[in-house]
């Protein structure tokens, strides 16, 4: 889909930042400056033969907005070209957006590896959704290549997927390492970029086949609507994605488009802050006498801290989670309703990528849906919060935590 109506009027080698603001199609007739929104669900041809060559994908053209849409395709191409891609394509969620890759490039018998630690209703998917289709995944740790590699089955495993940093535990993998891992085994290699955006991650640069958003998150930035996307080269978008959605219709509705379009003209003063932010979180929660656990990248006590600042460009991103104090899971989870609770400035919400700040209990929101077993695996506990800093002075989320800690 980003291929086609290309705006050739930009010159070449324009920076990321530059195109957050201005990459779109070209304006109408009318000149508008901000990008049009086109509510309209078909298109108006000029002839019969025009719209067969059309609707046969033979040359450009609109012909039904479940095929494609200008305002939609604005979107497609300044996310593409943020990521560094030759081409995206919009979804409806997420979610929606795993599901399209997932189902336009796999079959019954084909082999998946899936970080252990991902996203709740990404392991729900991967793990118990897709086994009535024939397609099979194995979980490994996040972070241990070898297990990634003894995973592998030759000629079967097909996708390798990982977000990284992970939804809550903020984990890191090496993507060109697992990059090439995967292109040795014949697969392909999908990096959720969700947490970061390519205003800190570019993750096709280290080598990642497929890059998955929910839109829904930071590129929107002020949780207004529901968005997806997968970018990726032409052969994989345009060949294997766009047929299949053409049929399935998981597509982004345009006013949605429309919004997170004009959301990520400031993405990158967004992630900037809000990961300046989420550092001084960081650091306060770390010397925290109630805290017992911060998961941040940006810290130097981080696992994989070295890693992520090479990454991810010097920065942490915008979520910060953390253990409270408990003898036991139930005091651990009284604990943190405690503090959820008695937070007045930070809202009680399960998005994430918010201009606001948010926070969840992941146990029983993100994650609730899986046996405790996979929440183990995964290592949500039920001590663990989850918060996405948003653009508040700093200090006043502190002082919002600490009325909850102050209790326990």
């Amino acid at each position: 889909m980003t291929d086609s109506f290309h705006d050739a009027t930009l010159p070449e080698g324009l920076h990321p930042q530059t195109l957050a603001v201005r990459q779109a199609i070209a304006r109408s007739q009318y000149g508008e400056h901000s990008e049009a929104l086109f509510l309209t669900s078909s298109y108006v041809q000029p002839d019969a033969a025009t719209s067969a060559r059309r609707f046969a994908n033979e040359e450009p053209g609109y012909t039904y907005t479940r095929t494609s849409n200008p305002t939609v395709t604005s979107f497609e191409q300044r996310l593409a070209g943020l990521e560094g891609t030759q081409a995206a394509i919009g979804t409806a969620t997420g979610m929606a957006a795993i599901s399209l890759m997932v189902y336009g490039l796999l079959k019954s018998g084909d082999h998946i590896i899936a970080s252990r630690s991902m996203f709740g209703s990404t392991i729900k998917l991967l793990g118990s959704e897709l086994v009535r289709f024939g397609i099979e995944t194995t979980f490994v740790s996040q972070t241990d290549l070898k297990e990634w590699q003894a995973a592998i089955r030759p000629g079967v495993t097909k996708l390798l997927f990982a977000e990284t940093p992970t939804n809550p535990l903020t984990d890191v993998c090496d993507i060109r390492a697992l990059a090439d891992l995967a292109h040795n085994a014949g697969a392909w290699l999908a990096v959720d970029n969700s947490f970061l955006t390519p205003a800190l991650q570019r993750a096709a640069s280290f080598g990642a086949d497929l890059v998955i958003h929910s839109g829904t998150k930071f590129l929107e930035g002020q949780g207004r609507v529901m968005a997806g996307a997968v970018c990726g080269s032409s052969a994989l978008v345009q060949d294997k994605l766009v047929p299949f959605i053409r049929t399935a219709g998981f597509n982004l509705s345009p006013f949605n488009a429309w919004v997170v379009l004009k959301g990520m003209e400031t993405l990158f003063v967004r992630m900037h802050e809000q990961s300046r932010n989420a550092l001084q979180l960081a650091q306060w929660l770390q010397d925290h006498p109630k805290v017992a656990r911060v998961y941040y990248p940006g810290l130097a006590s981080h696992p994989q801290h070295a890693l992520a600042m090479q990454q991810q460009g010097g920065f942490g991103g915008a979520v910060v989670s953390f253990d409270v104090q408990g003898e036991t899971p139930e005091q651990q989870r009284a604990n943190a309703f405690a503090v959820i609770d008695h937070s007045r400035v930070i809202s009680k919400t399960t998005n994430l990528g918010d201009t606001k700040t948010t926070i969840a209990h992941p146990a029983t929101t993100s994650h609730g849906r899986l046996s405790e077993e996979q929440r183990q695996a995964a290592g949500v506990g039920q001590g663990l919060i989850r918060v996405s800093v948003g653009l508040e002075f700093p200090k006043d989320i502190q002082d919002d935590l600490e009325r909850g800690f102050s209790l326990l």
